[in-house]
């Protein structure tokens, strides 16, 4: 499945076909990277809903993985490309938080998806359809400029 021009209804539709916010931004830059979008798709998908407990935003590993693969080393005493892919981890982190308030999902949504008693307010309140297409498009907008 390849996934490119997105909107914030692109992205509702995904979500509500139960293609998650790590898997969106992964196979978005499955596209710049060249990679095969499946195998994107399928290594980002433990870590929609901050890893399914509210933990770093889905959009964020989504996009470190994506920056760990232009960017990452698989060599020893690789310290100048580690120290320049953690200059890049850490510019898109500060600047996807300055978007959306945090890189934790929790934090962004206001509610901890992982407790059944504030997921249920997370869909009375609609969020995933309306703040977490934000985030996937500021995540997938940041990583154009960062690819």
């Amino acid at each position: 499945m390849k996934i490119e021009n997105l909107t914030d209804q692109s992205i509702a539709d995904l979500f509500a076909n139960g293609i998650d916010c790590s898997q969106i931004v992964m196979g978005y830059a499955a596209n710049k990277l060249d990679i095969n979008s499946d195998d994107a798709l399928k290594v980002s998908a433990a870590f929609g809903g901050g890893m399914w407990c509210g933990r770093t935003c889905g959009c964020v590993s989504g996009a470190l993985m994506a920056l760990g693969l232009k960017y990452g080393y698989s060599e020893p005493n690789s310290a100048e490309q580690k120290n320049a892919l953690l200059a890049k981890k850490t510019e898109f982190e500060q600047r996807f938080a300055a978007e959306n308030g945090s890189v934790v999902c929790k934090e962004i949504l206001g509610y901890d998806l992982s407790q059944p008693d504030q997921m249920a307010k997370i869909m009375e309140q609609n969020l995933l359809f309306t703040i977490c297409p934000k985030a996937v498009a500021s995540a997938c907008r940041l990583l154009d400029e960062m690819l």
